[in-house]
């Protein structure tokens, strides 16, 4: 009996993401979903400037109720990629995996850094966060007038940060689609067969 037939191995490829070439469904759409939220928020904030008094409460408040939303759903895609059964084998190796994976691990390290910081700010002025009209009141005393600017500074350049880093890893994800011509943006593509089935239609 060869290895690929031997149930051993099938169930240990299983467990481990095996052969596994592309993201898992639901992998995909809480990839596309945090892509979604993260333009959502980082639009909002650039925007409500702009608007009036009325309209920037509104924003301000759907911010911080999509910020929580956003959080969450980072926690569940860190929770999944953790679980037995959804390692992907990488599409690159050498200095391009490390690239990779340090780009993947800054990303989600400063989202939830992001997450933090953005409760750290509003409590640090004395003010709720906002969850759809659920008010979650601090949990510490003010900060004062100095600390809590430079929290409001940090909160602002984590985010620049995230959007630079996340433009960074689709330009590549694109050079690779493009001019590489591997599978590396299918395999996160929802409904997108992998290279090779594709190219046999």
């Amino acid at each position: 009996m060869d290895n690929d037939s031997n149930p051993a191995v099938l169930v240990t490829r299983i467990e481990s993401g095996g052969n596994r070439t592309r993201y898992d469904d639901f992998a995909i759409w809480l990839h596309w979903l945090t892509v979604v939220l993260v333009l959502f928020q980082f639009g909002l904030a650039e925007l409500w400037g702009f608007a009036s008094r009325p309209t920037r409460h509104l924003m301000v408040a759907g911010h911080m109720s999509f910020g929580i939303l956003l959080a969450v759903v980072v926690l569940v895609r860190i929770g999944w990629r953790l679980l037995p059964g959804h390692r992907v084998q990488p599409a690159v190796s050498g200095l391009m995996e490390l690239a990779a994976k340090t780009v993947h691990y800054l990303l989600y390290l400063l989202l939830c850094v992001q997450a933090v910081s953005g409760f750290v700010l509003r409590w640090s002025g004395k003010e709720a966060m906002n969850f759809f009209g659920i008010l979650i009141p601090p949990f510490f005393p003010p900060f004062s007038k100095p600390a809590h600017h430079f929290v409001g500074e940090f909160h602002n350049y984590i985010g620049w940060a995230i959007i630079i880093l996340a433009a960074g890893h689709a330009a590549a994800a694109l050079f690779h689609h493009f001019f590489l011509h591997d599978d590396i943006l299918r395999r996160m593509l929802p409904l997108a067969p992998p290279l090779e089935k594709a190219e046999h239609r």
